[in-house]
């Protein structure tokens, strides 16, 4: 239902941001895009067969981290598509229940990402600082049961505002400022009160993200203090190389989270540019940084990637 004139609706449809200033060139740009949700897909999806099949990793180090290419590819898969639809055929409408779907998804993906990563982060500061507990505290099963707890926990947590953003009115401007839909972008455009909105919003943001980042945060002090405790240098570089992919991702992840946070907060006077291009970093710097860091960083990953491709180490086909 569209609307103009400052009539009411409670179920209007939005438009689309694309990127500010760059019209003439949309059609280009959704180019290299579109080769960057590649990289993501077939990234993450080689993770995910590369772990399956390979029977030496199946540990929970390894599971966690196709949970997390799973999530990264069902992250990119409900957001760069429909960017590409605007960017290549100019098509910036996107239907109320369509923005609400979209906006469950991200933010319940995000939450679950959230998740994860803190697991991971747990099982490194176990795997370092008592390895001998390790085996018997994540098993396989232990490991399942955290994949169903992010998930559940994304699900409780963010399915309320797209709950809660039924129950607004709109009127006037429908334009958001992202090539997608998120809650805070959508409830600067209602009509009366959101301090409901507002206030859960950011509530699912502390106990979720804030929450996460700081035991994330805590659990790396104990592997440091651990780390520097180690006897040679050679052990000291090997217990830490364990953790720089995942200190990679997480920074990938977090940093343009909280930009993105901060923009929605303090930014309402910042170009449109600043807005829609902090969306996009957030979206699409971690689906596609994720694997390649992994693939970088973990030798037993890289070894057995290229086996199944026929490669051996001397770069050689067999």
């Amino acid at each position: 239902m569209l609307f103009a004139n400052g009539t009411h609706s409670t179920a209007p449809s939005f438009l689309l941001v694309g990127l500010p200033g760059l019209e003439a060139t949309h059609f280009w740009l959704a180019f290299p895009l579109c080769a960057a949700y590649l990289v993501a897909v077939v990234g993450n999806c080689a993770v995910v067969f590369v772990v399956k099949t390979e029977p030496a990793l199946h540990s929970p180090m390894y599971f966690f981290l196709c949970m997390l290419a799973a999530v990264d590819l069902a992250l990119s898969t409900c957001t760069v598509p429909r960017l590409l639809l605007l960017l290549w055929l100019d098509a910036r409408e996107i239907s109320y229940r369509a923005c609400l779907l979209q906006m469950f998804f991200i933010h319940t993906l995000s939450g679950i990402e959230s998740t994860i990563l803190l697991a991971m982060a747990v099982d490194r500061y176990v795997a370092i600082c008592h390895p001998l507990q390790h085996a018997s505290i994540f098993t396989n099963a232990m490991t399942a049961k955290v994949g169903l707890m992010a998930v559940v926990r994304g699900v409780a947590f963010f399915l309320p505002p797209p709950l809660l953003t039924i129950r607004l009115v709109f009127c006037g401007s429908r334009v958001l400022t992202h090539s997608y839909c998120v809650h805070q972008d959508v409830m600067h455009l209602a009509c009366g009160s959101t301090m409901p909105n507002i206030v859960y919003g950011l509530t699912a943001i502390l106990l979720v993200m804030g929450l996460d980042s700081l035991l994330i945060f805590v659990s790396y002090v104990g592997i440091i203090k651990t780390v520097l405790q180690l006897p040679s240098r050679q052990e000291r570089l090997r217990a830490s190389g364990t953790c720089v992919a995942h200190v990679c991702v997480v920074l990938a992840f977090y940093i343009p989270l909280i930009g993105l946070s901060v923009v929605h907060r303090f930014g309402r006077g910042l170009p449109l540019m600043v807005h829609v291009a902090m969306g996009n970093v957030y979206l699409l710097v971690p689906p596609v940084l994720n694997p390649i860091v992994y693939g970088a960083r973990t030798k037993e990953i890289r070894e057995r990637a290229l086996k199944i491709m026929g490669i051996t180490k001397s770069g050689g086909l067999h």
